[in-house]
């Protein structure tokens, strides 16, 4: 029994780090002292990310759900990814796009405390977001500039989220130029990138509340979830057809990881085009697997609905992580560790990929005719 226990046990390197010193770099921590429980699983993600995720040009998708951009993360994590190359198309919730036109827009947050007396912060009109804090004028100025912004001429007309961004992108830019700023916004970094940028529940945040005000004085443009979601699958379906892989790096849950996880369905499933699935899943939840919510909905459950590669799914990793302190930790795991790679400028591309999904399902789809009895 203790041979066949020594042989079993030769597969897996020996736990036994050695102490840690005060010049350790981040990603040596991680690699060398990260071995087990939750942090061995980021430690995995990390890995899975430099090592598979992005060799061979493959193709990167990424979720945001939560109040990243407030706590700063779309500054110090997610704008170095957009101009590394390490991301390719984003689905976020709106509420995150809408809080990091802030910083696009000079506008003050500021790290507080949760422990307040919320009563009196309504009182003299400051902004709560657990431990951030700002003036109420910074929502009053940020929706001046999304109602202004969508007023020119380019947006009069019914699109999806991803040029709807795009051309606020540009405006957000052209706002961090004449205010003398590098780049502050995903926004702005994602247009200068040609990062498309998706929101799954475009009325869900104060970019929706907005743009809905201004249908109201006869504003002609409207949201297009049904280009959202064809658009979303075609980006995934012009990685697989190009030879290249696709990956899915899940920041949080909610409506946005399954928007992302959908895409394959939408191929497989509604399109009838033969796909396999995405080949690497890393998310990154302090969700819960087993009360059935959908940001803890593991791998292998994905698997059954072809959202995930079967073959691959040694190859997908769930760290079961605070988002805030685990996208910092990828963010310097990968700028150590992999080369940056050109932008592959999708957005560039959407009508080139959107064309291939159509024609793909026209060859291989069916439509069948319901017969419906009174």
């Amino acid at each position: 029994m203790e041979e066949k226990a020594c042989q079993h046990l030769k597969k897996y390197p020996r736990l036994n780090p050695e102490g840690i010193e005060g010049n350790l770099s981040t990603a040596d921590l991680i690699d060398q002292t990260f071995l087990a429980y939750n942090a061995g699983r980021l430690r995995e993600g990390c890995q899975l990310f430099t090592r598979k995720m992005l060799s061979n040009n493959g193709l990167i998708g990424m979720s945001l759900t939560g109040a990243l951009t407030p706590a700063g993360l779309g500054r110090s994590c997610i704008i170095p990814l957009i101009e590394g190359g390490y991301v390719d198309w984003i689905i976020s919730t709106g509420a995150n796009l809408y809080h990091d036109l802030h910083f696009g827009l000079d506008l003050h947050l500021h790290t507080g405390t949760p422990f307040v007396n919320d009563i009196e912060l309504r009182e003299v009109g400051v902004i709560r977001i657990y431990d951030v804090l700002f003036d109420y004028d910074v929502l009053l100025d940020t929706d001046a500039f999304v109602r202004q912004t969508i007023q020119a001429p380019e947006f009069q007309k019914m699109m999806g989220t991803d040029e709807f961004h795009h051309n606020l992108g540009k405006y957000v830019y052209e706002r961090e130029k004449k205010l003398g700023l590098k780049t502050q916004s995903i926004l702005s970094a994602a247009y200068q990138a040609g990062v498309p940028i998706f929101t799954s529940s475009p009325g869900d945040s104060s970019i929706g509340m907005n743009t809905a005000a201004m249908s109201l004085r006869n504003s002609q443009f409207a949201f297009d979830v049904n280009h959202d979601v064809n658009q979303t699958a075609a980006f995934v379906h012009w990685a697989k057809i190009n030879h290249l892989t696709s990956s899915v790096v899940l920041v949080g849950g909610g409506s946005p990881k399954n928007f992302m996880l959908q895409t394959e369905p939408q191929i497989q499933e509604v399109m009838g085009i033969p796909e396999s699935g995405h080949d690497y899943f890393l998310q990154m939840t302090d969700a819960r697997p087993d009360t059935g919510g959908l940001s803890g909905a593991t791998p292998s459950e994905a698997v059954s609905w072809g959202k995930v590669n079967p073959d691959n799914l040694p190859d997908c990793v769930v760290a079961y992580l605070d988002a805030t302190v685990a996208l910092p930790l990828l963010t310097a795991y990968c700028m150590a560790r992999a080369p940056k790679r050109p932008s592959k400028r999708l957005y560039e591309k959407r009508d080139e990929a959107f064309e291939a999904i159509r024609q793909a399902y026209f060859k291989h789809g069916t439509v069948e005719k319901i017969e419906r009895h009174h």
